[in-house]
C-alpha cells in the first residue's frame, strides 16, 4: 500500500479487557502499529479502563475520539477494536455515528464469552473464589496502570464486576438490545455492512491443532492459556480463539471467522510469537486497503 492507499480517515485503536498501549515501551498492538503507519495511515492508539463495562469504556472512547478529530481535523474515524474493545466501539458508534465511519471489530465477543460464562458459574456472585478473581484483576490493573507510558491522564475507574456482567452472554444480549447495529439476524451469519452511515466489519480466528501450536506458539504462553481456556467451551466447543467463539465473533461484513490465530496471536501478541504461517500484522494492512477502496 502506497501512502495514496491509506485510508482517509484516522485509525482508532481499541484495546479489550486489561488492555494498554505500551507497558515500558511494549505495545498492545505488536508490530501493528509501525506497519500501518509505514503504509501512511494515521494510527491512534486509545486507553479505556482496563476492567469496566463496556458502556463506561464507550463513554471513555468518546471522550478520546473528541479530541483526535480536533487534533487532526478530521470528520470522522475509523474504530478497529480488539476483544472486549468491539463492543466499546460498537457503543460509541451507536452514540455518535457522525463521528465514525466505520467499526471493525477483531475477535470481539459480539454475542457474549462462554469463558465468562464460565467464570460466573464457578464463581457467582458474593463467593470467595469471586473476591478472589476480583482482587486479583484489580492487582493486575494498578500494576498495569503503574507500567503504562503511552497514555497520560487520570487515573481510570476499575470496576470487575461490571466487566465480568458486560462480557457474558446473558450480559451481552442485553447490551445488544440497545445497540443491535450491524449484528447478524441469524447465528452465524452476516450483519448489515452499514448502518446510520458507519461500515461495520468484523474478523476472527480459532484454534487449530497443527497450527496454532506450532511455530512462535510452542513457546508462547498466552497460547497454552487460550487451549486451556477452550475446554469450557460447549455450544462452540472447537471453534473459538480460546476465549470467543467463532460465530459469537461475527458483526457485519465478515472477513474472515477462521484464521488461524489466538485471542492474543490475533494482535500479535506475545512478541509476534505465532501460530505457523499466521500473518496477524497482515490482516490489519490489508484491511487499512480495504478501507482505502471503500472511500473510507
Amino acid at each position: 500500500m502506497s501512502t495514496t492507499a491509506a485510508p482517509r480517515y484516522p485509525l482508532v485503536l481499541v484495546p479489550g479487557l486489561l488492555g494498554f498501549i505500551r507497558l515500558l515501551g511494549y505495545s498492545y498492538w505488536f508490530g501493528i502499529i509501525a506497519a500501518l503507519r509505514r503504509e501512511g495511515a494515521r494510527v491512534f492508539p486509545v486507553l479505556v479502563s482496563a476492567v469496566h463495562s463496556s458502556e463506561v469504556r464507550g463513554e471513555q472512547l468518546l471522550e478520546r475520539i473528541a479530541r483526535i478529530l480536533k487534533e487532526t481535523g478530521a470528520d470522522k474515524v475509523h474504530l478497529i477494536g480488539h476483544s472486549q474493545g468491539a463492543l466499546t466501539a460498537r457503543y460509541a458508534a451507536a452514540l455518535k455515528p457522525e463521528w465514525v465511519a466505520s467499526v471493525t471489530s477483531v475477535a470481539g465477543p459480539n454475542h457474549g464469552s462462554e469463558l465468562a460464562d464460565f467464570l460466573q458459574r464457578k464463581a457467582p456472585h458474593g463467593s470467595w473464589r469471586e473476591r478472589f478473581l476480583a482482587a486479583v484483576l484489580r492487582g493486575v490493573a494498578r500494576c498495569m496502570a503503574w507500567l503504562e507510558t503511552g497514555y497520560q491522564g487520570p487515573r481510570l475507574p476499575v470496576d470487575v464486576a461490571a466487566a465480568q456482567q458486560s462480557l457474558t452472554t446473558e450480559g451481552v444480549a442485553a447490551f445488544n438490545r440497545q445497540f443491535p447495529q450491524g449484528l447478524p439476524a441469524t447465528w452465524g451469519g452476516e450483519g448489515a455492512a452499514e448502518v446510520n452511515g458507519v461500515r461495520y466489519y468484523s474478523w476472527s480466528g480459532t484454534l487449530q491443532p497443527g497450527i496454532t501450536d506450532r511455530g512462535g506458539n510452542r513457546f508462547d504462553g498466552p497460547n497454552r492459556a487460550c487451549r486451556i481456556f477452550a475446554r469450557t467451551f460447549r455450544r462452540e466447543a472447537g471453534h473459538c480463539d480460546g476465549m470467543v467463539g467463532r460465530y459469537s465473533s461475527h458483526l457485519g461484513t465478515v472477513i474472515g471467522d477462521d484464521f488461524p490465530l489466538d485471542h492474543f496471536d490475533i494482535v500479535n501478541q506475545t512478541f509476534g510469537l505465532v501460530g505457523k504461517g499466521a500473518d496477524p500484522v497482515g490482516l490489519f494492512v490489508a484491511h487499512a486497503r480495504r478501507l482505502h477502496d471503500a472511500g473510507l
